[in-house]
């Protein structure tokens, strides 16, 4: 397991869920003159956006984040997204939340088994970046904190050998193997099967440095080449025209990360539903022994999280990732609970942090009390009390 791998992670899921949110609220915007207080407009999305990004870009937040540091479970970055989602006016119900991950988390999933090679991983997290600074060229101050991770990156990551990249590809591929969630986009694309697997293609460029498959060479014991012999291939490989640009600025030559929801088409997620992979989902609720660690995690990580409160008597805006109200609920109502992920409420203060260490020092971690979520209109209550 590699110990850089977090970072990487969490920059590119969260990148995924800006296209999605961006993606929906543009959908349900009115124009400002004709909407009305309970509907959503352009300037109540680029506040959003903007309250997002600057929350997830928070400098402590990074500091913390790119301590070297092994990857936590699926519930405690679940946890993470939570409250980052609701950093602004919007609020999403858990039916709504719980589809956002699983189009952040596959989306993700299919970039990192498609990179031509391991490096390229940060060549995808750079295509997040990018689009991410588009999403706030407004905000000066904003966007100083994109550039300011930008500069991070690529002072911690350009550094690593291909050997390190490969042992991070390996982390993620592991933290994702047992997630097989059908998305319609990439069932229409006949990129995935109907058992949520995706389909990888056997054609196309090859990995930057490498030549087109093809020719086998044989040397002799003194490395001279005494005999080629040709082969023909299954699959049509080309030889890449250049490697991405790994600067601040320039051309990335890869598309993965990029964003696939800019052309119009609809957001939509269907549970595979087999038997495998309930079983396989269930294996995750199985109680953890590094439960006290993970929230330890969770109550460092979201001590650089400034989250801010609506203001005034505003109670939010509510934003649904399905096309009506009557899908959203009946989603909530016939997902698995196996599938859906438990609120865990943390209070990320410096005092109560310090307490929170001690307590679990002292007892064992029990499970999230069934009232803990919800509070407020279709409010996820994440890390607001112990």
């Amino acid at each position: 397991m590699s110990a850089r791998t977090l970072p990487l992670l969490f920059l590119n899921l969260g990148g995924e869920m800006l296209y999605i949110l961006d993606q929906r609220l543009r959908a349900q915007s009115i124009p400002g003159e004709k909407a009305r207080k309970d509907e959503w407009t352009d300037v109540d999305r680029k506040r959003v956006m903007n309250d997002i990004i600057s929350t997830m870009f928070n400098k402590k937040f990074m500091e913390e984040l790119f301590k070297p540091q092994e990857l936590y479970s699926k519930k405690a970055l679940r946890t993470v997204y939570d409250r980052l989602a609701h950093a602004s006016i919007m609020r999403l119900n858990q039916a709504s939340m719980d589809k956002l991950y699983d189009l952040m988390t596959m989306a993700f999933k299919y970039q990192v088994l498609l990179c031509p090679r391991p490096r390229d991983i940060l060549l995808v997290t750079f295509n997040h970046l990018d689009a991410i600074k588009d999403f706030v060229y407004e905000s000066p101050a904003i966007l100083n904190q994109v550039d300011e991770t930008f500069r991070q990156l690529i002072e911690t990551y350009t550094c690593l050998s291909d050997g390190e990249f490969q042992l991070i590809r390996q982390t993620l591929l592991i933290f994702f193997q047992d997630m097989h969630i059908r998305v319609s986009i990439f069932l229409k694309d006949k990129v995935q099967n109907s058992n949520g697997r995706f389909v990888l293609p056997i054609s196309g460029p090859v990995p930057w440095g490498t030549e087109v498959p093809g020719l086998i060479r044989i040397f002799n014991h003194k490395g001279v080449e005494v005999k080629r012999t040709e082969f023909t291939t299954a699959g049509n490989y080309v030889t890449p025209q250049r490697e991405g640009s790994f600067e601040l600025y320039g051309d990335r030559a890869l598309k993965l990360g990029t964003n696939m929801y800019s052309v119009s088409r609809p957001v939509e997620t269907h549970m595979a539903g087999s038997s495998k992979n309930v079983a396989s989902h269930a294996k995750n609720i199985t109680p953890n022994p590094l439960a006290k660690e993970e929230l330890n995690f969770l109550a460092r990580l979201m001590g650089g999280l400034d989250i801010q409160k609506p203001a005034g008597g505003e109670t939010g805006f509510r934003l649904n990732l399905f096309t009506t109200d009557e899908e959203e609920e009946h989603a909530a109502q016939t997902r698995p609970e196996e599938l859906s992920y438990k609120v865990i409420n943390i209070e990320a203060t410096q005092e109560r942090r310090e307490e929170l260490s001690r307590i679990l020092g002292e007892m064992e971690v029990a499970e999230p009390r069934p009232d803990s979520a919800g509070k407020g209109e279709d409010l996820l209550a994440l890390m607001d009390e112990l």
